[in-house]
């Protein structure tokens, strides 16, 4: 099987225009479709992360360099500003290369982000958060240096 480039998607939001909330989340968002889709950072071709335009208090790209994303093109911008359209929320697609079939890509929406595409929501009973949460943790130790 060749490798292509696939788009895997995500989204998530947050309670409120903190940094820290905006970076917490983001990563919370990348190590699942990280952990899901076995995505290595030398595999990923580039990542466009947006905002809804009410969030302004971080770049979410950030997150992806702590972590270790460090030499993966990455580059924020804001969401069309729709009348109605779900706020406060992080969204991204992340260009893989990979082998992996189209239809056995893990997308992923947490919190309210999963109204997005209810059809794509992942099950976390099937992920062990702690472990995921340790796996954080260990990158941004790495990343603080």
């Amino acid at each position: 099987m060749s490798v292509v480039c696939r788009g895997v998607r995500g989204a998530t939001t947050v309670e409120c225009d903190d940094r820290e909330e905006i970076l917490k989340a983001t990563r919370e968002l990348l190590a699942l479709v990280i952990h899901l889709n076995g995505i290595h950072p030398a595999d990923v071709a580039s990542a466009i992360f947006t905002t809804t335009p009410d969030l302004r208090a971080a770049f979410p790209a950030t997150a992806a360099r702590q972590l270790g994303w460090l030499d993966v093109p990455l580059m924020c911008s804001h969401e069309i500003d729709v009348p109605g359209a779900l706020g406060k929320c992080i969204r991204v697609l992340i260009h893989w290369n990979t082998t992996t079939p189209q239809h056995d890509i893990q997308h992923v929406y947490l919190k309210e982000a999963q109204t997005l595409r209810p059809d794509k929501t992942v099950l976390l009973s099937s992920v062990d958060m702690a472990e995921l949460n340790r796996w954080i943790e260990e990158q941004l130790k790495a990343w603080r240096g």
